[in-house]
């Protein structure tokens, strides 16, 4: 039997308002994020206290076993789930902090910002699938002898760069589901010892889409699995979309990137046959699929092996289950290199 996964570090910071001065230096010691978090029943934050709140509060003549109500903190800064790494940091750094905790829209406590994880990202033991078994029919002639993950970017391989990217944010094990070609990719990145990260490979009998590989997935891990499509550029931190999946209890998320279109015409706004406004050529914001996302374990029970699915699919599938499946809007660069000019761009601006 597997062991129960351990509490997210942020647990262990939080006390109940009910608790006492010695409860809170205890929780300092045990927690080791300098910071406790103060809520109220239902997970709604009440405040924080540091060691050098509580230490005013004994030198005020409070004792060990005062109730903590008079040392907290009620008004501290915190920042929301969608708040970036960049943007925590850069709000941390301005307001020299070492710890932010991070709520909801109805302020309950969901997660906590430490300074010194955020400088140093954390191991990452989730899996990381990343799909490269597509035949690239739109970049040929580049594509005739070469599978497109392997085309060269700034002097190396698209899928090189995401797979460096993610090891630098602490994964370390990845799975490369391949079709077309598979054969030189494999050889390209063998197990993976020349980037000190494991890979192994799901081998596609026939294109099974965006989805349809990880049906051929053998895991127990009960951690989510970050998926990539294996021709998606992205200057993503794959650990803030994997913390904020985790953050919203959702069973799969989707990276999406604002898209604008500008209609070329000035529209006419109408009621039967009324005119009730004006909007000269108005812009239309949506948003699209940026090919990243994090799946829990659950969500591949709704994939039948070896069947041809893609990810909005798979996304309809959980949905008519009643699953919980949300965005994660995205303002990182990012490129799908499908078109010969977006791969002359990709190596244009690299």
């Amino acid at each position: 039997m597997k062991a129960a996964p351990s509490k997210p570090r942020w647990q262990k910071a939080v006390l109940p308002v009910s608790a006492t001065i010695q409860d809170a230096i205890a929780n300092l010691v045990d927690s080791g994020a300098q910071i406790v978090m103060v809520v109220a029943g239902d997970g709604t934050l009440l405040g924080t206290m540091t060691d050098g709140d509580i230490r005013r509060g004994l030198l005020r003549g409070l004792g060990l076993n005062s109730a903590i109500d008079s040392v907290i903190h009620h008004d501290p800064l915190v920042v929301p789930p969608e708040f970036s790494r960049e943007m925590v940091l850069q709000l941390m750094r301005s307001n020299k902090l070492h710890q932010v905790p991070v709520v909801n829209e109805t302020r309950q406590l969901v997660g906590l910002h430490m300074l010194d994880e955020l400088l140093e990202p954390k191991s990452r033991p989730n899996l990381m699938v990343i799909m490269a078994g597509g035949k690239g029919t739109r970049l040929r002639p580049h594509t005739e002898h070469c599978p497109k993950p392997l085309l060269p970017v700034a002097g190396k391989p698209m899928l090189e760069h995401i797979i460096e990217r993610a090891k630098a944010e602490g994964f370390r094990e990845f799975v490369l589901a391949v079709h077309y070609l598979g054969h030189m990719i494999e050889e390209h990145f063998g197990d993976g010892s020349r980037w000190q990260v494991h890979i192994s490979y799901l081998r596609e009998e026939m294109p099974l889409g965006t989805a349809g590989a990880l049906s051929l997935l053998n895991t127990d891990s009960r951690s989510p699995v970050l998926v990539s499509n294996g021709d998606v550029l992205t200057d993503i931190h794959y650990g803030d979309l994997l913390d904020f999946h985790c953050r919203q209890n959702a069973v799969a998320t989707m990276a999406v990137r604002l898209h604008e279109l500008q209609h070329p015409f000035g529209v006419v706004q109408t009621s039967g046959i009324d005119i009730t406004g004006f909007e000269e050529k108005p812009i239309v914001h949506s948003y699209v699929n940026a090919g990243i996302y994090v799946l829990e374990p659950q969500a591949f029970a709704s994939l039948r092996r070896g069947e041809v699915c893609d990810m909005p699919t798979l996304f309809s599938r959980l949905q008519a289950k009643g699953e919980r499946t949300i965005v994660y809007p995205m303002h990182e660069p990012w490129l799908d290199v499908g078109r010969p000019e977006d791969y002359d761009k990709a190596n244009n601006k690299s």
